[in-house]
Protein backbone atom coordinates (compact mmCIF):
# COMPACT_ATOMS: atom_id res chain seq x y z
CA UNK A 1 0.00 0.00 0.00
CA UNK A 2 1.33 3.31 -0.63
CA UNK A 3 -0.52 5.66 0.69
CA UNK A 4 -3.45 6.36 3.32
CA UNK A 5 -5.23 9.74 4.07
CA UNK A 6 -8.15 10.70 6.15
CA UNK A 7 -9.58 14.22 4.87
CA UNK A 8 -6.45 14.94 3.27
CA UNK A 9 -4.16 14.01 6.39
CA UNK A 10 -1.99 11.17 6.06
CA UNK A 11 -2.11 8.59 7.75
CA UNK A 12 1.08 6.77 6.71
CA UNK A 13 3.65 7.88 5.56
CA UNK A 14 3.87 6.19 2.13
CA UNK A 15 6.06 6.49 -1.19
CA UNK A 16 5.34 6.98 -4.78
CA UNK A 17 4.56 5.74 -7.61
CA UNK A 18 7.64 5.24 -9.00
CA UNK A 19 9.56 5.57 -5.71
CA UNK A 20 11.67 2.13 -4.69
CA UNK A 21 10.30 0.73 -1.48
CA UNK A 22 12.74 1.43 1.11
CA UNK A 23 12.39 0.18 5.11
CA UNK A 24 9.59 -2.50 4.27
CA UNK A 25 7.42 0.36 3.95
CA UNK A 26 4.00 -0.09 3.35
CA UNK A 27 4.53 -4.03 2.74
CA UNK A 28 3.19 -6.95 3.83
CA UNK A 29 5.43 -9.87 4.95
CA UNK A 30 4.26 -13.45 3.55
CA UNK A 31 5.01 -16.20 5.13
CA UNK A 32 7.22 -15.10 7.90
CA UNK A 33 7.65 -11.68 9.35
CA UNK A 34 10.99 -10.08 10.60
CA UNK A 35 14.16 -12.49 10.68
CA UNK A 36 15.04 -15.69 10.03
CA UNK A 37 18.97 -16.68 11.78
CA UNK A 38 21.25 -17.26 8.83
CA UNK A 39 18.00 -17.74 6.88
CA UNK A 40 18.27 -21.42 8.04
CA UNK A 41 15.46 -23.59 9.59
CA UNK A 42 14.26 -26.98 9.47
CA UNK A 43 10.66 -27.83 8.96
CA UNK A 44 9.25 -31.74 8.89
CA UNK A 45 12.88 -32.83 9.37
CA UNK A 46 14.28 -31.39 6.42
CA UNK A 47 16.92 -28.02 6.76
CA UNK A 48 16.11 -25.11 4.56
CA UNK A 49 18.39 -22.08 3.45
CA UNK A 50 16.73 -18.98 2.45
CA UNK A 51 18.10 -16.32 0.13
CA UNK A 52 20.12 -13.71 2.73
CA UNK A 53 18.24 -10.86 2.32
CA UNK A 54 19.56 -9.16 5.00
CA UNK A 55 23.45 -10.02 4.11
CA UNK A 56 25.02 -7.16 7.06
CA UNK A 57 23.13 -9.16 9.80
CA UNK A 58 23.39 -12.29 7.53
CA UNK A 59 19.54 -12.90 7.92
CA UNK A 60 16.87 -13.90 5.70
CA UNK A 61 14.43 -10.49 6.77
CA UNK A 62 10.67 -10.35 5.88
CA UNK A 63 9.65 -13.20 3.80
CA UNK A 64 9.14 -13.63 -0.24
CA UNK A 65 6.11 -11.18 -1.13
CA UNK A 66 8.13 -7.94 -0.71
CA UNK A 67 9.02 -7.24 -4.17
CA UNK A 68 6.53 -9.65 -5.89
CA UNK A 69 3.68 -7.92 -8.31
CA UNK A 70 0.66 -8.79 -6.80
CA UNK A 71 -2.85 -9.19 -9.84
CA UNK A 72 -6.01 -6.89 -8.92
CA UNK A 73 -8.82 -9.71 -8.44
CA UNK A 74 -11.33 -7.50 -7.25
CA UNK A 75 -12.25 -3.20 -7.31
CA UNK A 76 -14.94 -1.91 -6.07
CA UNK A 77 -15.76 1.82 -4.69
CA UNK A 78 -14.52 1.18 -1.30
CA UNK A 79 -12.63 -1.74 -1.59
CA UNK A 80 -9.83 -3.64 -3.57
CA UNK A 81 -8.67 -7.06 -3.80
CA UNK A 82 -5.21 -8.66 -4.46
CA UNK A 83 -3.43 -11.77 -5.17
CA UNK A 84 -0.18 -13.18 -5.21
CA UNK A 85 1.20 -17.28 -5.54
CA UNK A 86 4.63 -18.00 -3.63
CA UNK A 87 6.20 -21.01 -5.99
CA UNK A 88 9.01 -23.47 -4.90
CA UNK A 89 12.33 -21.68 -4.64
CA UNK A 90 15.58 -22.08 -2.23
CA UNK A 91 14.27 -22.69 1.33
CA UNK A 92 10.63 -22.67 0.61
CA UNK A 93 9.28 -26.03 -0.41
CA UNK A 94 5.96 -25.17 -1.44
CA UNK A 95 3.43 -23.41 -3.04
CA UNK A 96 1.53 -20.31 -1.13
CA UNK A 97 -1.14 -18.25 -2.36
CA UNK A 98 -2.20 -15.17 -0.98
CA UNK A 99 -5.17 -12.70 -1.04
CA UNK A 100 -5.30 -9.58 0.70
CA UNK A 101 -8.66 -6.88 0.42
CA UNK A 102 -8.50 -3.51 1.63
CA UNK A 103 -11.76 -2.19 2.99
CA UNK A 104 -12.56 1.45 3.30
CA UNK A 105 -15.44 2.45 6.03
CA UNK A 106 -16.17 4.86 8.66
CA UNK A 107 -13.92 3.14 11.05
CA UNK A 108 -10.46 3.59 8.69
CA UNK A 109 -9.30 1.06 6.63
CA UNK A 110 -9.46 -2.98 7.49
CA UNK A 111 -7.43 -5.22 5.22
CA UNK A 112 -8.31 -8.81 5.19
CA UNK A 113 -5.34 -11.53 4.29
CA UNK A 114 -6.15 -14.87 3.25
CA UNK A 115 -3.75 -17.28 3.01
CA UNK A 116 -3.82 -21.00 1.50
CA UNK A 117 -1.59 -24.31 0.78
CA UNK A 118 -2.05 -24.85 -3.01
CA UNK A 119 0.70 -27.27 -2.99
CA UNK A 120 1.74 -30.79 -2.03
CA UNK A 121 3.81 -30.26 0.86
CA UNK A 122 2.93 -28.65 4.58
CA UNK A 123 4.38 -25.38 5.01
CA UNK A 124 5.12 -22.96 8.14
CA UNK A 125 3.72 -19.79 8.19
CA UNK A 126 3.50 -16.40 9.47
CA UNK A 127 2.17 -13.00 8.69
CA UNK A 128 3.08 -9.48 9.46
CA UNK A 129 2.38 -5.53 7.88
CA UNK A 130 4.81 -3.04 7.76
CA UNK A 131 2.75 0.42 7.51
CA UNK A 132 4.85 3.52 9.16
CA UNK A 133 1.71 6.01 10.91
CA UNK A 134 2.23 9.44 11.01
CA UNK A 135 0.45 12.27 12.64
CA UNK A 136 2.08 15.03 11.21
CA UNK A 137 5.45 14.92 12.99
CA UNK A 138 8.52 16.80 11.49
CA UNK A 139 10.92 13.81 13.87
CA UNK A 140 9.82 10.86 15.44
CA UNK A 141 10.75 12.98 18.80
CA UNK A 142 7.66 14.59 18.94
CA UNK A 143 5.26 11.95 19.35
CA UNK A 144 3.73 10.27 22.25
CA UNK A 145 3.75 6.27 21.61
CA UNK A 146 1.13 3.83 23.72
CA UNK A 147 2.00 0.46 23.51
CA UNK A 148 0.24 -1.79 25.35
CA UNK A 149 2.80 -4.45 25.86
CA UNK A 150 3.68 -6.26 29.19
CA UNK A 151 7.10 -8.07 27.27
CA UNK A 152 9.73 -7.17 25.17
CA UNK A 153 12.15 -9.57 22.97
CA UNK A 154 15.74 -8.86 24.07
CA UNK A 155 18.26 -9.20 20.68
CA UNK A 156 21.99 -8.85 19.82
CA UNK A 157 23.30 -5.86 19.25
CA UNK A 158 24.97 -7.02 15.88
CA UNK A 159 22.11 -9.36 14.20
CA UNK A 160 19.43 -7.98 16.01
CA UNK A 161 18.21 -11.55 17.02
CA UNK A 162 16.19 -13.21 19.61
CA UNK A 163 18.16 -13.69 23.10
CA UNK A 164 15.27 -13.63 25.83
CA UNK A 165 11.88 -12.08 26.63
CA UNK A 166 11.83 -9.88 29.50
CA UNK A 167 9.31 -7.57 31.30
CA UNK A 168 8.97 -3.60 30.12
CA UNK A 169 8.61 -3.03 33.70
CA UNK A 170 11.11 -0.81 34.92
CA UNK A 171 12.50 -0.34 31.60
CA UNK A 172 12.84 1.98 28.68
CA UNK A 173 10.30 0.05 26.64
CA UNK A 174 7.59 0.56 29.56
CA UNK A 175 4.82 2.58 26.86
CA UNK A 176 2.06 0.78 28.63
CA UNK A 177 1.01 4.76 29.63
CA UNK A 178 2.12 6.36 27.01
CA UNK A 179 5.22 8.77 26.62
CA UNK A 180 6.82 11.41 23.95
CA UNK A 181 9.78 9.52 22.45
CA UNK A 182 12.34 12.02 22.36
CA UNK A 183 15.61 10.25 21.29
CA UNK A 184 14.19 7.33 21.80
CA UNK A 185 14.88 4.42 19.43
CA UNK A 186 13.15 1.03 18.76
CA UNK A 187 13.77 -1.68 16.63
CA UNK A 188 11.93 -3.74 19.21
CA UNK A 189 9.20 -6.36 19.28
CA UNK A 190 7.17 -6.83 21.73
CA UNK A 191 4.52 -9.05 23.42
CA UNK A 192 2.19 -10.20 26.01
CA UNK A 193 -0.36 -7.29 24.80
CA UNK A 194 -3.08 -6.32 26.75
CA UNK A 195 -6.47 -6.16 24.88
CA UNK A 196 -9.84 -4.24 25.58
CA UNK A 197 -13.03 -6.46 25.87
CA UNK A 198 -12.89 -6.38 21.93
CA UNK A 199 -10.42 -8.37 22.25
CA UNK A 200 -7.90 -6.15 20.16
CA UNK A 201 -4.69 -4.62 21.36
CA UNK A 202 -4.18 -0.93 20.62
CA UNK A 203 -1.13 0.77 19.63
CA UNK A 204 -1.56 4.82 19.46
CA UNK A 205 0.53 7.98 18.37
CA UNK A 206 -0.46 11.18 19.68
CA UNK A 207 0.90 14.54 18.69
CA UNK A 208 -1.34 17.72 19.43
CA UNK A 209 -4.76 16.99 18.90
CA UNK A 210 -4.12 14.65 15.87
CA UNK A 211 -3.61 10.57 16.66
CA UNK A 212 -3.40 7.32 14.66
CA UNK A 213 -4.22 3.95 16.24
CA UNK A 214 -3.52 0.41 15.11
CA UNK A 215 -5.33 -2.46 16.22
CA UNK A 216 -4.58 -5.99 16.42
CA UNK A 217 -6.70 -8.88 17.26
CA UNK A 218 -6.47 -12.25 19.06
CA UNK A 219 -4.43 -13.96 16.65
CA UNK A 220 -1.68 -10.86 16.31
CA UNK A 221 0.36 -11.74 19.34
CA UNK A 222 2.75 -9.28 18.46
CA UNK A 223 4.13 -5.78 17.48
CA UNK A 224 7.31 -4.59 16.19
CA UNK A 225 7.70 -0.95 16.80
CA UNK A 226 10.57 0.71 14.65
CA UNK A 227 11.41 4.52 15.13
CA UNK A 228 13.69 4.82 11.70
CA UNK A 229 16.95 4.26 13.31
CA UNK A 230 18.94 7.36 11.96
CA UNK A 231 16.34 8.36 9.68
CA UNK A 232 14.00 10.07 12.43
CA UNK A 233 11.84 11.80 10.21
CA UNK A 234 10.36 8.22 8.92
CA UNK A 235 7.55 8.30 10.70
CA UNK A 236 7.19 5.07 13.13
CA UNK A 237 6.28 1.58 12.05
CA UNK A 238 4.22 -0.46 14.19
CA UNK A 239 4.13 -3.90 12.88
CA UNK A 240 1.31 -6.42 13.88
CA UNK A 241 2.92 -10.12 13.58
CA UNK A 242 1.49 -13.81 14.03
CA UNK A 243 4.70 -14.51 15.08
CA UNK A 244 8.19 -13.16 16.59
CA UNK A 245 11.40 -12.69 15.08
CA UNK A 246 13.05 -15.76 13.81
CA UNK A 247 10.24 -18.29 14.76
CA UNK A 248 10.76 -20.89 12.53
CA UNK A 249 13.76 -21.95 14.61
CA UNK A 250 13.97 -23.46 18.25
CA UNK A 251 14.25 -19.80 20.83
CA UNK A 252 11.99 -17.86 23.05
CA UNK A 253 9.31 -16.89 19.57
CA UNK A 254 9.33 -20.74 18.37
CA UNK A 255 5.92 -21.16 20.72
CA UNK A 256 3.71 -18.74 18.55
CA UNK A 257 4.45 -22.01 15.75
CA UNK A 258 2.50 -24.10 17.29
CA UNK A 259 -0.86 -24.59 15.07
CA UNK A 260 0.96 -22.42 11.84
CA UNK A 261 0.85 -25.03 10.19
CA UNK A 262 -0.34 -24.74 6.37
CA UNK A 263 -1.03 -28.58 5.53
CA UNK A 264 -1.52 -29.75 1.99
CA UNK A 265 -4.45 -32.41 2.63
CA UNK A 266 -7.54 -29.49 2.93
CA UNK A 267 -6.06 -26.54 0.42
CA UNK A 268 -7.64 -25.03 4.03
CA UNK A 269 -6.57 -21.46 5.73
CA UNK A 270 -3.24 -21.60 7.38
CA UNK A 271 -3.34 -23.29 10.83
CA UNK A 272 -5.32 -21.28 13.67
CA UNK A 273 -5.27 -18.19 11.74
CA UNK A 274 -9.47 -17.18 11.02
CA UNK A 275 -8.94 -14.23 11.52
CA UNK A 276 -5.41 -12.29 11.74
CA UNK A 277 -6.02 -8.74 12.00
CA UNK A 278 -4.96 -5.08 12.43
CA UNK A 279 -5.83 -1.73 11.74
CA UNK A 280 -4.81 2.13 11.60
CA UNK A 281 -6.87 5.31 11.39
CA UNK A 282 -6.16 8.96 12.35
CA UNK A 283 -9.17 9.90 14.33
CA UNK A 284 -7.88 13.58 14.99
CA UNK A 285 -10.89 15.64 14.03
CA UNK A 286 -13.44 12.29 13.31
CA UNK A 287 -16.51 14.21 14.59
CA UNK A 288 -17.42 16.02 11.04
CA UNK A 289 -20.13 15.30 9.03
CA UNK A 290 -18.40 15.13 5.41
CA UNK A 291 -14.82 12.89 5.76
CA UNK A 292 -13.07 12.32 2.29
CA UNK A 293 -10.37 8.90 2.51
CA UNK A 294 -8.11 8.19 0.13
CA UNK A 295 -6.15 5.01 -0.41
CA UNK A 296 -3.32 4.18 -3.17
CA UNK A 297 -1.39 0.87 -4.03
CA UNK A 298 1.07 -0.54 -5.41
CA UNK A 299 -0.86 -2.90 -7.22
CA UNK A 300 1.00 -4.97 -10.55
CA UNK A 301 0.62 -7.86 -11.98
CA UNK A 302 1.40 -11.14 -10.13
CA UNK A 303 -0.06 -14.20 -9.20
CA UNK A 304 -2.06 -15.35 -6.32
CA UNK A 305 -4.40 -16.97 -3.54
CA UNK A 306 -6.57 -16.98 -0.89
CA UNK A 307 -5.91 -17.30 3.03
CA UNK A 308 -8.74 -16.71 5.75
CA UNK A 309 -8.68 -13.30 7.42
CA UNK A 310 -6.03 -10.87 8.56
CA UNK A 311 -7.69 -7.55 8.64
CA UNK A 312 -5.77 -4.49 9.12
CA UNK A 313 -6.31 -0.59 8.99
CA UNK A 314 -3.84 0.25 6.67
CA UNK A 315 -2.49 3.44 3.98
CA UNK A 316 -2.91 2.62 0.38
CA UNK A 317 -4.52 1.25 -3.19
CA UNK A 318 -3.50 1.35 -6.43
CA UNK A 319 -6.10 4.04 -7.34
CA UNK A 320 -7.49 6.63 -5.31
CA UNK A 321 -10.61 5.44 -3.73
CA UNK A 322 -12.78 8.79 -2.18
CA UNK A 323 -15.45 7.37 0.84
CA UNK A 324 -17.82 9.83 2.15
CA UNK A 325 -18.36 9.09 5.84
Amino acid sequence: MRSFSFDGRDVVHGFGVEDKVSGGRGQNLIPWPNRIRDGRYTFDGTTQQLPLTEPARHNASHGLARYVPWVLVDHKADSVTNRIRIHPQPGWPGTLESTITHQLSQDGLTVTVEATNAGTTDLPFGYGAHPYLTVGESTVDEVALTVPAASYLEVDDDRLLPLKLSPVEGTAYDLREGRVLGSMSLDTAMTDLARDSDGRWRVRLVLGDRFAELWGDETMRWTQVFTGGPNRNWSIAVEPMTCGPDAFNAGPTHDDMEGARARRDLHRPMGDFRKIAWLSKELGGCNRKSTRISCRFASRRSKVSRHDGIRNLVRGFAHPIPVRV
